[in-house]
């Protein structure tokens, strides 16, 4: 059977990577994108105008969306709250009420960022009740709450949470992680004096893998068995088992670059209680309810990537 999916946000860090798991599975795959559309593949639209969403899915007809699309850094989140909730809270519920109508199965991409991450309650299993410490953790878990509501009387809307991202990217701004590699270079200065984190623990996972997995999912919430996927959670996690601080990530960057640390400290103060974007110490998934599904949650080496 001819399978659709489409992906949001299918021009950035991860939604690339989503977009090629499902072509390598032989799905037939169109994304959304705005700036950097790229019709007939990706498609421009902007996903806070519900007519247009509506029109490309009656175009596309999808049986899945997996929605990527997101503003996705805490301290840009912070910089224009009305702007994140714009896209990660309001375009997320006007999606999810025209998916929902279609019978089309909604992944939501979501973040550990959900949960405070206090020392010594990681790893969160997914039915553990959330408590966002910063403005993008509440954005997103608000998305979720909308796609849960949205879908209270379905099993076709699920809830994916990932932690920080890392892969193949256009430019290594996109992802907190590969900037990294940025600074360890510009850090070569005398007396540059970098201060880097190496307080919270943080678990990078390839956009790939969570690709592979967005795929697998897809497949199981689209089953032809009713009772099958009746069955299936409404909130899934997945996440590597490969913890840093990020004064660790770039201890592994100068090691494999060749290059000294001294220009950068590692900080582990934690938390400025007068920073506006707190950020949580320990955020680890448990991906207990995808292996519980039969779904694999092995991820590539971090080190090895690279």
């Amino acid at each position: 059977m001819e399978r659709t999916v489409l992906v949001t946000g299918a021009t950035g860090l991860l939604g690339r990577q989503v977009l090629l798991a499902f072509q390598r599975a032989q799905w037939i795959a169109v994304g959304t994108g705005f700036s950097r559309a790229q019709p007939p593949v990706i498609q421009k639209v902007d996903l806070e105008d519900a007519n247009a969403v509506s029109t490309l899915l009656d175009e596309v007809k999808p049986q899945v969306v997996v929605h990527c699309a997101a503003n996705r850094f805490p301290d840009k989140c912070d910089a224009d709250p009305e702007g994140a909730r714009k896209i990660n809270v309001q375009a997320t519920q006007s999606l999810a009420k025209a998916t929902s109508s279609r019978d089309i199965v909604l992944i939501y991409i979501s973040t550990d960022y959900v949960f405070p991450g206090k020392p010594g309650e990681a790893p969160y299993e997914a039915d553990t009740p959330p408590q966002p410490t910063n403005l993008y953790g509440q954005t997103k878990l608000d998305g979720e709450s909308e796609v849960l509501e949205v879908y209270r009387d379905s099993t076709l809307g699920v809830i994916l949470r990932v932690p920080v991202l890392y892969g193949s990217a256009e430019d290594p701004k996109e992802s907190a992680v590969n900037v990294l590699l940025n600074t360890v270079t510009k850090s070569q200065g005398q007396d540059a004096g970098v201060k880097m984190d190496d307080w919270a623990l943080r678990y990078p996972t390839n956009t790939e893998d969570v690709g592979r997995v967005c795929e697998e999912v897809a497949r199981a919430y689209t089953e032809d068995n009713p009772s099958a996927r009746a069955r299936l959670p409404r909130i899934l996690q997945f996440s590597s088992e490969d913890r840093f601080t990020k004064y660790e990530m770039c201890e592994l960057f100068a090691e494999i670059m060749g290059l000294p640390m001294k220009g950068i400290v590692a900080n582990k103060e934690g938390n400025d209680p007068s920073a506006t974007v707190q950020r949580p110490y320990d955020t680890h998934l448990s991906t207990k309810a995808l292996r519980d599904i039969g779904i694999e949650v092995w991820t590539q080496d971090f080190k090895a990537w690279w």
